[in-house]
């Protein structure tokens, strides 16, 4: 099943598209990793700043190892931020930033779609792995309640993969509007920043449309879509 001409082809256009977002991620952030912001703050310094400003005072800013391995912790309430974001006083750097204040912004304010997201991470880390196992047995000893299984716990992956469009979007936004409130930069750097954001954006779009694919493909195999397992 693993090398079925049919999944290959189902998931094509994702493959395309994660190698595009990618690139561009990557292409973006390292333009303007070269530019710094009028402020001086590096990444780390912006972020303090966004959430002191927003009245979160305790969160904690940490380095972290790896290239753009950013993220927000909603358990700890620690943001942690990779050496090239944390030290960093470029437009790029300031963008990843106030996007993972934005995350903890979204959890003080108890933004609903994060909150879900933070629900299903365990069931998500099961299903990232388990159904890939699963699915296969089923097939193997011809097991329609097993193939079931295995494709609803990935369903909790896709349905994961949708949320984090909304809840990834949001802390966008607000981070492009709070940067500027709060003098981090200008409004004609704000562009710059977000143009960071948005291209990272792409890479969720693609995680989610390779999530729905892979849904499909398991639908159709099953016979759950269509009517037909071969």
């Amino acid at each position: 099943m693993f090398i079925d001409p049919l999944y290959l082809i189902m998931l094509l256009p994702a493959l395309v598209l994660a190698g595009i977002a990618s690139l561009v991620t990557k292409t973006t952030f390292s333009k303007y990793a070269r530019i710094a912001a009028s402020s001086g703050l590096t990444g780390a310094e912006a972020a303090s700043r966004l959430l002191e400003r927003n009245g979160i005072r305790d969160v904690r800013v940490e380095r972290i190892d790896g290239f753009l391995s950013d993220h927000y912790d909603p358990r700890t309430r620690t943001l942690r931020l990779s050496a090239n974001v944390y030290d960093s006083a470029s437009l790029s750097a300031i963008g990843v930033a106030c996007h993972e204040a934005g995350h903890a912004l979204q959890h003080a304010s108890h933004y609903a779609p994060l909150s879900l997201r933070s629900a299903l991470v365990p069931v998500t880390q099961i299903g990232t792995i388990a159904p890939y196992i699963i699915i296969p047995l089923g097939f193997i000893l011809n097991s329609l309640s097993l193939i079931k299984f295995g494709i609803a716990l990935f369903a909790i992956v896709v349905l994961f993969a949708l949320i984090t469009l909304p809840v990834e979007w949001n802390a966008s936004a607000r981070a492009k509007a709070l940067m500027v409130s709060s003098g981090i930069v200008s409004t004609r750097e704000q562009e710059s920043a977000g143009k960071v954001l948005n291209a990272a954006f792409l890479t969720y779009i693609a995680a989610a449309v390779s999530a729905l694919l892979t849904l499909l493909y398991y639908l159709i195999r099953s016979g759950l879509l269509g009517g037909r397992r071969d």
